[in-house]
Order: structure tokens, then sequence, then C-alpha cells
């Protein structure tokens, strides 16, 4: 028959055994990847002489700059080339902007005004559309800003088929509608 081994052999096997395991993992966890802290660099603006340690500033994307040459008082200024829209007050300052999604037909370069809102209906590519803004029409295509009624992105055009639904998101086309009452100014710049 087997002895049986007193307590404390038992304890001090279980201690031991589980000292291996600490000193077993604790090789591995040296041998594993290990996370790294970011570290900031100091802004190209902080003073070397005073030893002053300041973390750079995330950059803010610029916001675009309102054309050149895109009339003055309260408009709507639409550039061809930015595919953008901006929101002018009586003071010349922007007060929103926004990109758009162009039509397959574009409007020339100009100066315009808002002839006809409608506040809903399905345009020419079949899409429920709302706050339609109509300001000039490029041979016999109507052009207008308008959003989906649902917020969706415009479908591909097909082929050759000419649309001139200037087509914003839904909460620009809301704050467009808001801004640009029959008659306002609308500068479309290349």
């Amino acid at each position: 028959m087997a002895a049986l081994l007193p307590s404390w052999a038992w304890v001090s096997g279980l201690t031991a055994g589980a000292t291996a395991a600490v000193v077993f993992l604790a090789v591995q966890a040296e041998h594993g990847p290990r996370p790294t802290a970011a570290t900031a660099k100091p802004s190209a603006s902080a003073s070397a002489s005073t030893g002053a340690h300041t973390p750079a500033k995330p950059k803010t994307p610029a916001e675009p700059t309102l054309p050149d040459a895109s009339g003055t008082g309260r408009r709507i200024v639409y550039s061809l080339g930015e595919e953008r829209v901006w929101l002018v007050d009586a003071t010349g300052k922007p007060t929103r902007t926004f990109t758009v999604w162009p039509g397959t037909v574009n409007p020339q370069p100009g100066r315009y005004s808002v002839t006809l809102r409608i506040q809903s209906l399905k345009g020419s590519d079949g899409v429920q559309i709302e706050h339609v803004m109509y300001f000039t029409k490029v041979s016999g295509v109507n052009i207008a800003f308008s959003n989906a009624l649902d917020g969706a992105s415009p479908p591909p055009a097909p082929s050759g088929q000419k649309l001139g639904g200037i087509r914003l998101h839904k909460e620009d086309g809301a704050a467009l509608w808001a801004f640009g009452e029959q008659g306002a100014k609308v500068a479309v710049v290349n």
C-alpha cells in the first residue's frame, strides 16, 4: 500500500508548480509583441528656448474657399470644377458649403436666379426627389438642385441620358431649400 504524503508536501508541490507556470508565462510574454505608447511630437511652433513640450494639434481640413468672382451679396455659388455649393449671406460670408453630385448636363458659368421651387416630385432619372430648385435650362434640359427623398446618392446615369439634376445630401438639400427662396441669386463658376 502506498504511503500518504503529508499536507505540507502537497502545498509545497503546488506552490512550486504555480511558480514554474508563472515563470514560463513571463518568459513567453518577454518574447511576444509589446504594445507601444504613441509619442506626441512637439509642434513646429513650440519654442525650443523654453523647452516646452506641446503635443502637435491634429490638422483639420481647411474649409474650401469661396471662388473668386462669384458675385456679391446673398447668393448660392455652384462650382462646376469642385462639384461644391456655398451658401453666402448678405455680407458676402459663406455660411455653409457642401459637395454635390452633378447631372450629365451642366449649366454654363454665369449669373442666374431660382425660377421655380417644387417641394417634391419624381426626377427624370425615376428617383423620388425633394427640395427641387430650378435655375436655368440647357439644350431643353432643366437644371435644378435637389436631393433624393431617401437620402441616397444618385444612381449612375444610363449612357447618353441627359440629366440636369444637381443632387445634394439630404441635410444639405434642406439647408439650401431654407436658404434659397424663389428669385435667389445663383452664381455658377468654373
